[in-house]
């Protein structure tokens, strides 16, 4: 990121085309996240668990491996040892409910994304007659607009399904919770970019600068992405699977950007292409750091409290006061509030999608406005999502036994959750400080001119005079106006002794956990707006004393949300499959006679076509 480049070559290593590694900006900044996360969460397993020894820093490698690939085999490799040491490490859950079937069905869609892969990059390879990247970009313009649109699509497909795209994310949200929380603070935080990284190569770098349909479709999988996972995020009780839907909300307003970005590109807009992909990066860096830390704050409270359902939590905050903390800024940061780095990011890819009359094109337009309301959306669901999972894991009375015994979790678990926080403050104040490097890095990936952070050190400016923002000074702002009534009552005289009380109930002296708002009814009024979406099973089921209906002795009600994508999309493709595996079935009779029939009539049908 700072300039430095250097390749590596070992022929012998790998076959056909020998091991090739090459450091770029893009693969600098990735491999950087990689290393920032892999940090606080190794500190973070030698408190919380042993397992995995093995494969843990297999991940690592493998994931430090596929930034710097330089050629197919070598991509490849690392891509499915990132992938097999991920399953190895959700599979390593044994005693988590549901954790085989999770790495089942993480192990399907991986596969199934890099069979994609193998299919463009096996056709690009073809057509260029290389299998470098390098000689890609060469050969790229010379190559029919067919050829690389149908290339673009299939390695799309592959890379989406690892960054958890829409609506081929069906591995992440079961993926995710049931793998060790520093593991899935690594898979949601840097394993799901690698996808984003790839989407970059492909559509600026492996297939030279592409028509504006594939930035269009990017920001559209994007602003559904985005929708789609913080609406299935906000009516989620077990807090991992709340993280990993909003995975899917960040990993689309990442989209917006990278589309955004390819789009201006292919307009000759270079400045506000790079502006978009600074954005796209930034948000990368900030959802690494945040979701991080919330995974390890989640897993530290599995441990602490025996339980991730948000119905059985409540008064988390008094009884794991650096969980509760970390937790808070954690969600602060993801709710995209000032001054932290969730607000940073966010607020710049507003500014590059406001800037959609640079194109004069109505149909673009229409789709950077789609794109703006949908991040406003995400954006203001993401802050409901967020004040229900701390409001309703941390505050107010215990809802069980196992919350009202949480303990707080060891040093190592705490140290590393302080590291991930002090990161999201400081990429929150220094913009001006990050930016530039983010802007050489866009700037070098897209040939064209790096945009400077602002006018002095303490000043971001967009586009000229489109937009400035000041994080030192917003932070100074928050900071006085919250201390201005301390401080205003110091002067007034107002008596500080304090008199302690009961908090009050509408008239009742004694406040029980049956009283407060459940996760349920705090998600209400969303599922009732988009109950198309979710698509809502309500169970009610009452039990009247024996003696008259009148009195109840009992009443249970449940709740639940199904998806679309798994309903429309993923049930039709599996009905169909074991329909034909049950017709394809009836030719194994288990005689002899018949199988030597059927090699005797392949036989002669190569004959016939030889």
């Amino acid at each position: 990121m700072l300039g430095h480049a250097w390749a590596l070559e070992v022929p012998w290593l790998v076959p056909l085309a020998g091991l090739s590694l090459r450091m770029d900006p893009l693969a600098g900044f990735f491999l950087l996240l990689v290393g920032a996360t892999a940090v606080p969460a190794s500190i973070y397993a030698m408190g919380y668990t042993r397992r995995g020894l093995g494969a843990y820093p297999a991940f690592l490698l493998s994931m430090a491996v596929v930034p710097l690939a330089a050629n197919v085999l070598t991509f490849l490799l690392a891509w499915e040892g990132m992938a097999l040491a991920s399953y190895a490490l959700v599979l390593s859950a044994h005693d988590e409910r549901d954790a085989s079937r999770a790495a089942w069905i993480y192990a399907v869609m991986t596969h199934a994304g890099l069979a994609c892969l193998l299919a463009g990059m096996l056709l690009m390879a073809g057509w260029t007659g290389s299998l470098r990247f390098a000689d890609w970009s060469a050969a790229a313009a010379g190559l029919g607009a067919p050829a690389r649109n149908a290339v673009f699509v299939l390695l799309a497909l592959g890379f989406a399904s690892k960054a958890g795209v829409m609506p081929l994310h069906v591995w992440l949200p079961v993926a995710h919770p049931a793998a060790p929380s520093h593991v899935s603070a690594l898979m949601s935080g840097v394993m799901i970019k690698l996808g984003v990284m790839g989407l970059l190569r492909a559509g600026t770098d492996w297939l030279g600068v592409g028509p504006p349909w594939w930035g269009v479709a990017l920001m559209l999988a994007g602003t559904a992405s985005a929708v789609g996972g913080v609406l299935y995020a906000v009516v989620e009780r077990d807090l991992k699977r709340l993280l990993a839907f909003s995975s899917i909300d960040n990993v689309g307003i990442i989209l917006m950007g990278v589309g955004a970005g390819m789009v201006f590109h292919a307009s000759g807009l270079g400045a506000l292409a790079v502006l978009a992909l600074v954005a796209a990066l930034y948000h990368a860096a900030n959802h690494a750091a945040f979701k991080a830390l919330l995974f390890l704050a989640a897993g530290a409270v599995a441990r602490g409290a025996g339980t991730r359902d948000l119905e059985a939590l409540g008064g988390l905050a008094k009884r794991m006061p650096w969980t509760g903390a970390a937790f808070l800024l954690g969600s602060l940061a993801i709710a995209a509030l000032p001054p932290l780095n969730g607000f940073v990011s966010e607020w710049l890819t507003f500014q590059v999608l406001l800037q959609t009359m640079r194109i004069p094109r109505l149909e673009l337009s229409l789709v950077f406005a789609l794109a703006i309301a949908g991040l406003a959306l995400a954006a203001g669901l993401a802050v409901a999502c967020f004040v229900r999972a701390f409001g309703i894991g941390f505050l107010a009375l215990p809802r069980s036994d196992a919350a009202a015994q949480a303990r707080e979790v060891g040093g190592a678990m705490r140290a590393a959750m302080v590291l991930l926080a002090a990161l999201c403050l400081g990429l929150g104040l220094g913009p001006t400080v990050v930016l530039p490097h983010l802007g050489a890095v866009a700037a070098q990936r897209l040939g064209t001119g790096a945009p400077l952070p602002g006018p002095d050190a303490f000043t971001v400016t967009v586009s000229g005079d489109f937009a400035t923002l000041s994080m030192p000074v917003i932070a100074l702002a928050l900071t006085f106006g919250l201390a201005l009534p301390a401080v205003l009552l110091r002067i007034m005289g107002a008596p500080r002794n304090m008199r302690r009380y009961e908090t009050w109930g509408c008239g009742r002296l004694l406040q029980t956990a049956r009283m407060e708002y459940t996760a349920i009814a705090f998600a209400s009024p969303v599922r009732r707006i988009f109950d198309f979406l979710y698509r809502p099973q309500t169970r009610l089921e009452v039990e009247a004393h024996p003696g008259s209906r009148f009195f109840v002795r009992r009443m249970a009600y449940g709740h639940s949300t199904r998806a679309l994508a798994e309903d429309w999309l993923y049930a039709p493709v599996l009905g169909a499959l074991r329909l034909g595996a049950a017709r394809v079935r009836a030719i194994q009779s288990g005689r002899i006679n018949l199988y030597l029939l059927y090699v005797l009539a392949t036989l002669i049908v190569f004959l016939v076509l030889a």
